[in-house]
This record gives structure tokens, C-alpha cells and sequence, in this order.
């Protein structure tokens, strides 16, 4: 009952919603960068290694203008700055993976795997690089001002939250306390949803994603698609590791600082049925789920229960999908699958 009472006391809390839209955040990028690289037919499990080369690359990028490059700190630079290198970093992974799996044919699991093996072992060697020429002794890279940078809020929060009404204050921090790419994240699902039913390219991406070969009997170029489903899918999904580490722990990077943020946005494209719109809500529940442990004053043990609640839930939405066989439920037919032009 305690522990109720605590999880209770916890979600009705304005620090707790905060926190879980900042996680919920990152896990949407990374959720909606992998669908767009799905919905062409290509699962990539990279993800969780080029969210963290997206990561370290905002961080490197930020790095270097504080320190070398500017004599006055200019916060609209060092996020151009920051998101030029997060893109950079990110979109090499995916051209690394598009080029082995869509030109070479490879296995796009096991590349996948390796992508974020080789992703993560890259992010932490060239973080620790930089930590030790910061002077931190290898533990950690700050980049506060480029992070508080990130964090600047929507004009009018600062009234709301100078507000003598308390119920102004709470709507403000709730809604409006959190920086630009917050909301770039919200309307890009809304968007990528209006692409993937509404528009001539996302039909075509679609049809290439469920059947390569019809697509390409109807004069789409497949392959073309593939790649570029595949480089802007992982270039969102760095901007979320970017996220991850400028809004939600203030600009300081240290080794595996997502943790299993990636995999979490993976769990989430199935949690969200490959739905844009779906994965908005879904992104908050596994938010919420998330950082509910921390918060919540109980054991370490229980905590960890609380952890495994997004990937069990995202077992059972395949469970129940797997009953219903309905179509539209289910990922592209193709999804996993190497196409062979010459098999059509």
C-alpha cells in the first residue's frame, strides 16, 4: 500500500510530468527516426549506436565552439554548431548501414547489431577523448552554456512562471518550460503521420517497405528510397540522443550516458503499431514509466520492476497484435528483407 500511495503522490507531481516529457522526448525521436527507416523496409537495430553518435556529436560540436572556436559565446551559433555535428555524426551511421545493407545486401540484423556496438564504442572513445583534454580527469565533458542554450524556453513561460496564480505556474511548467526541439519533435510526428497517408512519397515509401518489387514494377526507384528513409530516420534519431544529453542532463556528457534509451525507442515503434500519432502518447507512458522509479521512494529492487514495465508492455501489444492479425497492425511485409532486383 505504501508503495501505492508513493507511485500515486509521484505522478500528480509537476517535477515527475517534467521529467517524463524530457525522457518521453528523446525515446520519440528515436522512435520516429526508426520508422521512417521501417516503414522503407529496413530494420535498423543501429539505432541505439547512432542516437549516441548523434549524441557525442552535438557534444563534440558544442565542445569545440566554446573552447576554440568563438571569442564571444553566441547561443544561436552554438546550437547550429551543435546540430550540424549531431546530423553529421548520426547520418554517417546511417549512410555506414544503408550502404551495407541496401547496396551490399548484408544481414540488416546482424548489421544493425554491429552499427550499435560500433556506435556506442565510438561515442564513448571520442566522449572520454574529450573528457580527459577538458581537464575532468576522462570522466566527464560539460558543455553548459551550449546546454542551457537548448533549454531556452518559449517567450511567454517566464510570465506564467512569475504568475501569482498557481494554476498559470503549474500549466506553464507542465507545457511551455522546455526548449525548441520539444516542440520540432511533437510537430514532426504530426507531420511524418500527414507524409506517410497523405502524400504521393509516403504512399511510394510505403509500397516500398510492403512489396520492393510492385513498387519497383511501377517505376519507383527502391533502392533510392531506402536510402533516403534510412539517412533521414537516422538523423532524427541522433537529434534525440542529442536531446537526451542538452535537455535532460544539461549539456555534461559522461560514458554511456543514454543508457538503453535507444532500445527503448525501438520498443516503442512496436509499442506504436509503426503509428507516428500513436507513438506520441506512447513516447509519455514510457517517459513516465521511466523515470517513475527514480522518483518514487521505494526499494532498489522495486525500481528495477518498475524499469521492465515499458518492454513488457511492448510484449504484450505484440502478443495482442499477434491474436487480432490485423493488417494494418502489423510492420511492412518486407521489413528485415534484402531486395533482389532481379528476383521480382
Amino acid at each position: 500500500m505504501d508503495y501505492i500511495i508513493s507511485a500515486i503522490t509521484t505522478i500528480f507531481s509537476t517535477s515527475f510530468v517534467t521529467m517524463a516529457i524530457t525522457k518521453g522526448i528523446s525515446l520519440l525521436y528515436g522512435a520516429l527516426g526508426e520508422m521512417m527507416t521501417e516503414k522503407a523496409g529496413n530494420m535498423n537495430l543501429g539505432i541505439p549506436g547512432i542516437m549516441y553518435m548523434g549524441a557525442v556529436g552535438g557534444i563534440f560540436g558544442a565542445y569545440m565552439y566554446e573552447n576554440n572556436w568563438s571569442s564571444s559565446f553566441s547561443p544561436f551559433l552554438a546550437i547550429l554548431v551543435a546540430l550540424a555535428f549531431c546530423l553529421l555524426f548520426s547520418m554517417l551511421g546511417g549512410l555506414i548501414y544503408s550502404f551495407l545493407t541496401i547496396t551490399l545486401k548484408a544481414n540488416q540484423n546482424v548489421t544493425g547489431l554491429a552499427l550499435t556496438t560500433f556506435g556506442t564504442g565510438f561515442a564513448n572513445f571520442l566522449g572520454g577523448s574529450l573528457a580527459k583534454l577538458s581537464g575532468n580527469d576522462g570522466l566527464a565533458v560539460v558543455v553548459r552554456k551550449t546546454g542551457k542554450a537548448f533549454k531556452t524556453t518559449l517567450p511567454f513561460y517566464e510570465p506564467m512562471a512569475n504568475s501569482n496564480s498557481g494554476f498559470l505556474k503549474t500549466v506553464g511548467e507542465v507545457l511551455f518550460s522546455y526548449g525548441f526541439l520539444t516542440y520540432v519533435c511533437i510537430a514532426l510526428a504530426i507531420g511524418l503521420a500527414f507524409v506517410f497517408n497523405r502524400t504521393r512519397w509516403g504512399l511510394n515509401l510505403r509500397a516500398v517497405g510492403e512489396n520492393p518489387g510492385a513498387a519497383d514494377a511501377a517505376g519507383v526507384n527502391v533502392n533510392a528510397y531506402k536510402y533516403i528513409a534510412t539517412m533521414a530516420g537516422s538523423a532524427v534519431a541522433g537529434i534525440g540522443g542529442m536531446y537526451f544529453v542538452m535537455e535532460r542532463i544539461s549539456g555534461v556528457w559522461q560514458n554511456n550516458a543514454l543508457g538503453d534509451t535507444g532500445w527503448l525507442a525501438v520498443a516503442l515503434v512496436i509499442f506504436a503499431l509503426w503509428r507516428p500519432g500513436r507513438a506520441i502518447w506512447g513516447s509519455l507512458l514510457f517517459g513516465g514509466l521511466c523515470v517513475l522509479g527514480t522518483c518514487m521512494n521505494v526499494p532498489d529492487q522495486t525500481k528495477e520492476i518498475v524499469r521492465m514495465l515499458p518492454y513488457i508492455m511492448t510484449v504484450l501489444v505484440l502478443v495482442v497484435t499477434s491474436l487480432r492479425k490485423r493488417r494494418e497492425d502489423q510492420p511492412p511485409q518486407s521489413l528485415g528483407l534484402s531486395y533482389f532486383r532481379e528476383e521480382r
